[in-house]
């Protein structure tokens, strides 16, 4: 199934925009893609007239030029019909963002929508949700762009039963500098599921990461979606939900899905190489990591640090994530000790975590963190940088970013995130190292690489 014109249309319908009310949801769709995508946005009432002075037309069939992709916005009753139109137009492909269907009980509409499609090979996402948001191309949500933070363009892929948490999400993939390069919102999954969805990601170049917001599955559809996950070439994150009885319950009113024994769900992910996000949070470290290393590791960290402090509260971290803090060889605490500054020598702690002080300077970072990265027992690093020390110059993000390419080790650094620190946090990500805003999100990153190690 080609998928390509659905998610990058040239041309799209919008049906079900209002003559009387701007504040439709298909209206807001049309005007958000008319005036600001490069997408040719044709906007559909079965009354006709003009709109703005725009012709409406009264069906998908009277538009003259071919239509890539159809966005539906009438009530439930009418979908059906509408989907006849584009069906019989030769769109390729549909976004329903219409409710009214199994969540609120109407499963026999829903399947008579699903059976038209799967007869005429007709991909569509939905019913009940907010669709497609491809940056800089298209965007089928029905919320004011004003009101929409979006991420810029990256190489991360999201699909999420939830308008509400893709949408929330994004606003923290933003806040986070975190790129993404397609998102979906399924709701109800009649048509397009998550495997579909995966299956496109794999052979899409512009993603790295592929992540998923998952309500339940139907029956026999979590087992076909993890032996393709097992599969894919690429990261897969899940944020499960659903995992409480109350919880379950929730789930099935909202997009009409099964949650299932959340338990066996989770154990089953760890055995097949998916990585489990806990929390929304974790979710977005772990697009963040995998994004820059996507191969997994086993998780032993070689922790450097210029407050003791800091190095205690991410060992703890590390514990509390069952992340390893291993030992360091002697001889690689000996070597680290003679390359590092005449004065700070005598004081730091070259055990694992190291503490450097307060009084080091960049070249004692970089030889902490170059001879580390030798060190047979570590495969990972996290550099606790505290920017706001005399010594540390607006450099050390891309120093440490040449060495982290040199070591052939994945490097993770810690860095407030301030305006003020902006240069050392864009010395890390124009290297494609990843940058936590916190000493507990950078342990994140490095569970993030662990839950993905190959099985």
């Amino acid at each position: 199934m080609d998928l390509s014109r659905l998610f990058k249309p040239s041309s799209m319908a919008v049906v079900g925009v209002s003559t009387t009310q701007d504040s439709h949801p298909a209206n807001v769709i049309y005007t958000k893609n008319h005036l600001r995508s490069p997408v040719v946005t044709y906007p559909v009432n079965p009354r006709g007239g003009m709109l703005n002075r725009e012709t409406l037309y009264p069906s998908v069939g009277d538009i003259d030029d071919p239509v890539d992709m159809a966005v539906i916005g009438v009530r439930a009753k009418f979908v059906p019909d509408v989907m006849a139109q584009c069906i019989e137009k030769g769109v390729k492909g549909a976004v329903i963002i219409s409710g009214g269907f199994s969540e609120s009980g109407n499963h026999g509409l829903q399947q008579r929508v699903a059976d038209m499609a799967r007869e005429a090979d007709f991909p569509f996402v939905g019913p009940n949700c907010l669709g497609i948001y491809a940056p800089g191309h298209m965007d089928t949500f029905f919320l004011p762009g004003e009101r929409i933070i979006r991420p810029e363009m990256g190489n991360i892929g999201f699909v999420s039963q939830s308008g509400g948490v893709l949408v929330d999400q994004m606003v923290k993939f933003a806040g986070m500098g975190i790129g993404i390069s397609l998102a979906v919102s399924i709701g109800n999954k009649a048509g397009l599921r998550e495997t579909q969805m995966l299956e496109y990601f794999e052979n899409d170049l512009a993603t790295r990461v592929i992540a998923f917001y998952i309500e339940g599955f139907g029956t026999g559809e979590g087992r076909e979606f993890i032996k393709t996950a097992e599969r894919c070439s690429k990261p897969v994150v899940v944020l499960k939900a659903g995992k409480s009885t109350r919880g379950m319950a929730a789930a099935a009113s909202h997009t009409a899905s099964i949650a299932g024994d959340y338990r066996i769900f989770s154990e089953i992910m760890k055995q097949h190489c998916v990585a489990e996000a806990d929390s929304e949070f974790e979710l977005a470290s772990f697009c963040e990591s995998l994004s820059c290393y996507p191969k997994g590791i086993l998780g032993r960290v070689g922790i450097v640090s210029l407050s003791g402090g800091h190095g205690v509260l991410a060992t703890d971290a590390c514990a509390a994530q069952e992340v390893e803090v291993p030992d360091i060889e002697p001889a690689t605490a000996g070597v680290i000790r003679e390359n590092l500054s005449p004065e700070i020598r005598a004081i730091a702690g070259l055990n694992n975590p190291l503490d450097l002080t307060g009084s080091c300077v960049d070249e004692d970072i970089i030889a902490a963190v170059r001879h580390l990265a030798r060190d047979e027992n570590i495969d990972c690093l996290l550099a606790l940088l505290l920017p706001y020390s005399p010594g540390i110059s607006a450099d050390i993000g891309a120093k440490l970013s040449q060495v982290a390419r040199n070591e052939g080790k994945p490097v993770i650094a810690y860095v407030p995130n301030e305006d003020k620190y902006k240069i050392i946090i864009e010395g890390f990500e124009l290297n494609r190292i990843p940058v936590a805003s916190s000493v507990e999100g950078a342990v994140l990153m490095v569970k993030a690489l662990k839950r993905c190690r190959p099985c």
